[in-house]
């Protein structure tokens, strides 16, 4: 069984696929959040995983990235979407709005973030660290949804599971737009394989150090959450058939020319 096109769940998204097969897939990297679901959209076979496990019992610090996204190639995955429950930095990003990041800043500590541990030493670039031609095509096809979107914005990722104090979210919000828990590593170790990956950023809450807001709670996010749930499915079907089904030679398909350490 093979598929093409990836995505992982986040929080309050632990489904997407109507009609699947399942599957459990075995990695040098333990065991993935959960077993892969394997269905059709239009044609394009497409591999879904929850990140947080079926029941949501994998705190952000303890998912299992590099079985997931390594799980993800093995079933011959080129591109993933990867959507986040996240909050807003900044008051005048609405509640339930898209933002399809370009850039993050990575405030986690101690997570397995690199398939290279030698002893082939190995420099992956994170200049830019979403794949453009996927983040170009989901903003074009939720804007032609009327679904609201922004184009581009740095997504903080911090380590969780807590929530961040008023002095830490105003920090942050000098650093970004959007902050999750999730949104690092897995984009960084698909580029280490040379996949494609876009990030969703679903505006589920302000964070607590945008002015008058009150502190978030788990119960807020995942009702939005839930609420938004229609629209991601919506974004994601009309996106989906969309994608190229030859890649182009590009930073992503590209990424590890150049980047290993070599010595005569």
């Amino acid at each position: 069984m093979s598929a093409e096109i990836g995505v992982f769940g986040g929080s309050g998204f632990y489904s997407f696929l109507d009609t699947v097969e399942e599957l459990e897939v075995d990695t040098p990297y333990g065991t993935p959040s959960a077993p892969f679901v394997v269905g059709e959209v239009e044609g394009r076979r497409v591999a879904f995983c929850p990140r947080h496990g079926r029941r949501h019992e994998l705190p952000p610090h303890a998912i299992p990235y590099r079985a997931n996204v390594w799980a993800m190639r093995e079933l011959g995955v080129r591109w993933i979407v990867g959507p986040n429950a996240s909050g807003a930095l900044r008051p005048d990003i609405a509640l339930g709005e898209f933002v399809v990041c370009d850039q993050l800043v990575d405030l986690t500590r101690g997570r397995a973030d690199t398939f290279y541990d030698g002893p082939e030493t190995t420099h992956v670039s994170a200049a830019d660290p979403y794949c453009p031609v996927l983040r170009r095509l989901i903003v074009e096809t939720a804007r032609e949804l009327g679904i609201p979107v922004r184009d581009g914005g740095t997504v903080v990722t911090i380590q969780g599971p807590r929530f961040a104090t008023r002095a830490e979210s105003r920090w942050f919000a000098s650093l970004g737009e959007v902050i999750n828990m999730t949104a690092y590593p897995e984009c960084h170790l698909a580029r280490e394989l040379e996949l494609c990956y876009a990030n969703v950023s679903t505006i589920t809450d302000h964070d607590v150090g945008v002015e008058g807001q009150e502190p978030v709670s788990a119960e807020t996010v995942v009702r939005v959450f839930d609420e938004n749930n229609a629209r991601l499915r919506e974004l994601l079907f009309a996106a989906i058939p969309k994608i190229p089904r030859e890649r182009p030679e590009h930073l992503c398909s590209t990424a590890l020319r150049g980047a290993r350490v070599t010595l005569p």
